[in-house]
Formats: C-alpha cells, sequence, structure tokens
C-alpha cells in the first residue's frame, strides 16, 4: 500500500496594501482634523503714530503683577470700567497702557480683553 501525499501548496503571503492604505487614510484625517494652535492677534497701535493732538484728561494704566493704577491711583478691575467711562468722552478716545517690568505678557492681555470688552477700541503701549 502506497501512499501518495498531495504536493505541499505554497503558503499565500498576505497582501499589506490594504493595511497601509487604511494608516495613511487615518493619518490623513488626523492631519486635517487636528487643529495645532489657535494663531490670535493682538492689534495694537504704537504711541506717537495717528495722535495728532491729546484731548482729555489723561488716562494712562500702570499694569504691575499684583494691581492696577489709573493715573497713579490703585484701581480694581470691576472699578477701572467705571472711572474710564468718567475720563473719555467716546470709546475711541486713546487709553495708555504701560506696563511694569515684571508683569506677564497674559496679565497684560487680560487687561487689554477687559478693556475691549467694555468697549474701548483704542488702546496704545507704552514701553516699560
Amino acid at each position: 500500500m502506497s501512499f501518495t501525499f498531495a504536493s505541499p501548496t505554497p503558503r499565500r503571503r498576505p497582501s499589506l496594501t490594504p493595511m497601509i492604505d487604511v494608516v495613511f487614510l487615518l493619518l490623513v484625517f488626523f492631519m486635517l482634523a487636528a487643529r495645532f494652535g489657535q494663531d490670535s492677534e493682538i492689534s495694537l497701535s504704537p504711541t506717537g503714530s495717528g495722535i495728532s493732538e491729546w484731548s482729555g484728561p489723561p488716562r494712562l494704566i500702570d499694569i504691575t503683577p499684583d494691581a492696577l493704577r489709573l493715573n497713579g491711583q490703585d484701581i480694581t478691575s470691576g472699578a477701572l470700567f467705571q472711572a474710564l467711562t468718567r475720563l473719555v468722552e467716546t470709546e475711541t478716545d486713546p487709553i495708555l497702557l504701560r506696563p511694569d517690568s515684571g508683569t506677564e505678557t497674559q496679565r497684560l492681555i487680560d487687561v487689554m480683553g477687559l478693556l475691549r470688552a467694555e468697549g474701548f477700541t483704542n488702546l496704545l503701549l507704552i514701553a516699560p
């Protein structure tokens, strides 16, 4: 009795092409869906440009790491709007911002955001 074995069939290798296609599709999806950061813009007017004459009382806000001063007087951020309203004729009157040398940039941006939320648009930055 003789046994004959069938010839071994060659092993079939799985194709990697569909897997590579799926990986690239996922890569493209995540690249398009990801937000790598939001660019924001702080619009500032350099002092001296665009101001022909100063009109009205002084409006200088000193920004320190722990306090705000309006024309040399300590003031809270809540009372800042009311005090500025008495000093300006319109919301487009210039307001000078002078951060202290130890003040973080985020503190300056927060004060600017507070002023813009109240409607003051003409903010001028003075270098410390």
